[in-house]
């Protein structure tokens, strides 16, 4: 019995050039939408909008959006995660700023409560208030998998702490990380904002700080 030839190399290689093209051509596609998503969340201060509108601005097709995302939910998580990701990006920049490794968890934890709140001038960030709440509620896997870059970060802070002695004995870097994200981020979008008091970053920071640091 014949066993099959392996295919020739020049046709593996068009093959995989086609293939490569096709996956640019999807990127770009799925960029349009989240950028004209993006665009319209930011004039509308919501992210109360249809996936139409979307499709409008994008100046793509309806038939092109469902290829890609099974509704507006999954749009809305796409930008949510791709929105984790930068902030993680610029909030690492930050930190890097800083020589000690207290320092560079202060500024992350104080930047991060900043760009998580409602702005001062009562412009909302649909995507860090309104539908993150939802999301944590209704799919927190979904919320897991968006945090996972902002996690990363403060683990990596928090393990830094631990190797320079001054994280409190017993306390596990990665469970303290998870800990502290969650509390800056929860107060930012939904504690005490209304309040002719709202907390601070530097209240937050200070909470943080004494909590998980030596006294």
């Amino acid at each position: 019995m014949s066993i099959p030839s392996e295919e020739p190399a020049w046709k593996q290689r068009a093959v995989e050039r086609s293939t490569q093209a096709a996956k640019r051509r999807a990127e770009q596609r799925v960029e349009r939408f989240l950028d004209a998503a993006q665009e319209i969340t930011a004039e509308k201060g919501t992210t109360d909008f249809t996936v139409q509108e979307v499709v409008d601005r994008s100046r793509q097709s309806l038939r092109s959006f469902y290829q890609h995302f099974d509704g507006k939910h999954e749009l809305l998580l796409a930008l949510f995660e791709d929105a984790m990701g930068k902030s993680a990006d610029r909030l690492r920049a930050i930190a890097a700023e800083e020589s000690s490794p207290l320092d560079r968890l202060r500024v992350v934890v104080q930047e991060l409560f900043e760009s998580s709140r409602p702005d001062t001038s009562g412009k909302q960030r649909p995507l860090f208030t309104d539908f993150a709440l939802r999301l944590l509620v209704s799919h927190p896997a979904e919320m897991r998998v968006a945090n996972a870059p902002l996690l990363a970060l403060f683990t990596e802070l928090l393990t830094d702490l631990e190797e320079a002695d001054l994280l409190r004995s017993g306390f596990e870097a990665r469970r303290v990380a998870a800990l502290t994200m969650q509390t800056v981020m929860f107060n930012a979008r939904s504690s005490g904002q209304e309040e002719s008091h709202p907390l601070t970053a530097e209240e937050i920071w200070d909470f943080c700080a004494n909590g998980f640091t030596l006294s």
